[in-house]
């Protein structure tokens, strides 16, 4: 297991390093940040004194590895369009992003691995033709056409949800959260929607193709020969197995929902980091979009993480093959 972490750290930090190069990289080739500073209207002196406090007249691996330093410690320097630092624009968005996507996940769990199963058990009838459809549906239309629907539906037309904003939050410290009031959930509600459809109907799918993988499985036909119940055999012997992979791929989605819930903040306007980035996208804002791209990347790497340390406690096969040097 020792070897197994260290190894996945190395790898780990191989990844973290090529993506703050690709980081670097948007100072160098994606406008002049000194000019963006001063405007156009600077002078030679006052351009090479900033770019000497900033560090830019410094050889490029120089330049880079005091990118590196400053990055591990959480500094990527000022906001160009705002004038704050960049960590703290990323501590007051991350809380938001975070919580819808926990949400959704939450949501895209707890309905579509019951679809997935029922759709596996039972196979043929209406209701899983009408989930196979839906699914159709939920893979094929992009986020943003979802999210406008449910805002003509839920909110103009019924009335029954807001239409943007987070709505009422609770301060924890340094952490907002509106989790905790009634308005928070009443504002979070379509847009976890949203960001959950696509997820729901990928897990629904998986489930039901893994269920019906491990159902034709010679344990599960022993497992009937012995007499067992189909509800033994369903939830006891075959689901268990089924949800090995997902759980892999629900790691894996956790990070993409954090990442990529871009489209969902921006058509809700929620105050997240999906925002956040789509505002420095618009105003060149270099050091943001570098901070969101180094983020994003150690989310992935470390849900990444977690899912294979889950996958190698709960598969013994995998120990059993790093045991006999396999």
């Amino acid at each position: 297991m020792l070897a197994f972490i260290l190894r996945r750290l190395a790898q780990a930090a191989l990844v973290m390093l090529a993506v703050a190069f690709v980081a670097f990289m948007l100072f160098q080739y994606v406008g002049d940040p000194v000019l963006q500073i001063l405007g156009q209207d600077a002078t030679p002196e006052q351009v090479a004194a900033v770019r000497a406090e900033l560090g830019l007249d410094q050889p490029f691996f120089v330049q880079f590895w005091q990118f590196v330093v400053h990055a591990v410690q959480g500094n990527f320097g000022m906001s160009i369009h705002q004038g704050v630092p960049v960590a703290r624009l990323i501590a007051e968005r991350f809380p938001a992003t975070l919580e819808l996507a926990l949400v959704a996940a939450a949501l895209a769990l707890a309905v579509g691995i019951p679809m997935g199963v029922y759709a596996a058990l039972r196979r043929g009838t209406w209701l899983a033709q009408v989930f196979m459809t839906l699914s159709l549906l939920g893979v094929s239309l992009p986020t943003f056409l979802i999210g406008i629907v449910l805002i003509l539906v839920f909110a103009v037309h019924l009335g029954w949800f807001p239409s943007f904003g987070r709505g009422e939050v609770t301060h924890l410290g340094g952490w907002t959260t509106g989790l905790l009031t009634a308005k928070g959930w009443h504002h979070l509600v379509l847009p976890a929607v949203t960001l959950a459809i696509f997820q729901l109907t990928l897990i629904m799918r998986l489930v039901r193709a893994e269920m019906l993988e491990v159902l034709r499985t010679d344990y599960i036909k022993f497992a009937r020969a012995r007499g067992l119940s189909d509800r033994v055999v369903h939830f006891g012997h075959a689901l268990k197995n089924t949800l090995v992979p997902v759980m892999t791929i629900t790691g894996l989605q956790l990070g993409g929902l954090i990442a990529f819930a871009i489209i969902t903040e921006t058509v809700f306007q929620w105050p997240g980091m999906g925002l956040l980035f789509i505002q420095a996208v618009t105003f060149a804002d270099i050091p943001v979009m570098a901070a969101y791209l180094c983020l994003t990347a150690l989310i992935f790497v470390v849900i990444n993480l977690i899912v294979d340390l889950l996958y190698f406690a709960v598969d013994p096969r995998l120990r059993l093959d790093k045991a006999g040097g396999h």
